[in-house]
């Protein structure tokens, strides 16, 4: 089969709108977590978000909408985007460029797109409110487009003229994890030689306040007490938006082009609870079983792996259930570093698998390891594992990120520096 490699990343998120942004503020443990106004206005339960920098959306009109320098789109696509639309045409920029290819690579029959994204939530409620209030023929059918729950992948396919494989993936907060191990084994079966891998979320009030109705969210009100995955303290997750893109590609097409490989997807692997809706197996069996499933499918040992890139959304049964799986197959000899960057993004839902497989990316090559931020007292649920809570002198060569989302879907990607 042919080898994968990731050839350029995008961000927009809430740590930074750009790979040097993102780079620096995950060295530098920088929280994109703040006081979101819409909640306090709200009057909501929860007050903390991990909100996109630069982008307003005080309307549904576009033209009201303040995009960064650099994002221009006429009116006529403006019409059917949705704030995570644009997240990710911004991230997928970045991307292309990163990559360095051409407009004739990018839509070709063997370049494709996986995307994942819960949607926009906020579009879809104004436009069934207008169906049914002003009916059919007084509803735009732009407004329609926006609000269905594929508008991010009919909007990246037409905007950047896709010609090969495409399909968006929803299955929770794993989706674009899935997205990213699909899209790899399109690549190793040679049916495409590149593939964008995309996961976006809004960061609007309606996300939010759906998961304080499901009881999962931080009601804390000091982003430094907020998310804090793996603290005896830790009381929910925050909810977090935005873009990010990976470019995969097949090694031999990716040096022939001259590319630089950034890192290699080594393997992934994928299973399922079979437990629960909402709750995980509190023993960690499904996320082992993924875990193990990744390093059989890359026929490393778990000793290789020096670093794992948690789910950890500081959730009291998610975390104890990761850390359960962990040790189920690294054991406690000599179990690699662990951290949770969503305490410092916060919890970017379907965004998040891509988003942290891009953050392995960045360290892997940048020599760096994330910290678990926001951590007073270790949970003793997490004896045996080494924890990053402190910046370490030490790097991955070899990085593994864990998914999991509601009704118990589990993915873990591995990802090994390339020389």
């Amino acid at each position: 089969m042919s080898r994968v490699v990731v050839t350029g990343l995008g961000f927009t998120t809430s740590i930074g709108n750009n790979r040097a942004e993102v780079s620096r503020n995950l060295r530098e443990g920088r929280s994109g977590v703040e006081v979101m106004p819409e909640l306090v206005q709200a009057k909501a339960p929860v007050r903390l978000a991990g909100t996109v920098k630069g982008y307003q959306f005080p309307s549904e009109d576009p033209l009201d909408w303040v995009l960064p320098p650099g994002i221009k789109l006429s009116r006529a696509h403006l019409r059917t985007m949705t704030p995570n639309a644009l997240f990710a045409y911004a991230a997928m920029l970045e991307a292309i460029d990163d990559a360095g290819l051409d407009p004739a690579l990018i839509s070709h029959p063997r370049t494709g797109l996986y995307c994942a994204s819960s949607g926009c939530s906020w579009l879809t409620h104004l436009t069934v409110d207008s169906l049914i209030h002003r009916g059919a023929t007084r509803t735009s059918p732009s407004n329609v487009i926006a609000g269905m729950p594929n508008s991010l992948h009919l909007n990246l396919t037409a905007r950047f003229q896709i010609k090969g494989a495409s399909l968006g993936f929803n299955s929770a907060c794993a989706s674009s994890a899935h997205a990213l191990g699909h899209a790899c084994d399109l690549i190793r079966s040679g049916r495409q030689k590149i593939m964008f891998v995309v996961g976006a979320e809004d960061c609007h009030l309606y996300n939010v306040l759906a998961f304080a109705a499901v009881r999962a969210l931080s009601t804390q009100t000091d982003p430094k007490l907020a998310p804090r995955a793996f603290d005896t303290a830790r009381d929910g997750f925050v909810v977090s938006g935005g873009g990010c893109v990976l470019v995969l590609e097949d090694a031999d097409h990716a040096a022939q082009r001259g590319a630089t490989a950034q890192a290699e997807v080594s393997g992934w692997g994928q299973a399922t609870d079979g437990y629960d809706v909402v709750a995980p197996d509190p023993t960690g069996q499904g996320l082992a079983r993924a875990m193990q499933e990744a390093l059989d499918d890359a026929r490393l040992a778990p000793a290789s792996v020096d670093y794992i890139n948690a789910h950890a959304t500081a959730t009291l049964a998610g975390d104890i259930a990761e850390m359960n799986a962990v040790r189920n197959v690294f054991g406690t000899a000599d179990a690699p570093w662990v951290s949770s960057t969503k305490s410092l993004t916060g919890h970017g839902l379907s965004l998040a698998g891509a988003m942290e497989a891009a953050f392995c990316c960045l360290a892997l090559r940048e020599k760096f390891t994330p910290i678990s931020a926001n951590i007073t007292e270790l949970d003793p649920g997490c004896e045996g594992v080494p924890v990053v809570t402190e910046p370490i002198d030490e790097y991955p060569r070899v990085a593994l990120s864990n998914s999991s989302g509601f009704g118990g879907s589990n993915v873990s990607i591995i990802l090994s520096a390339v020389d």
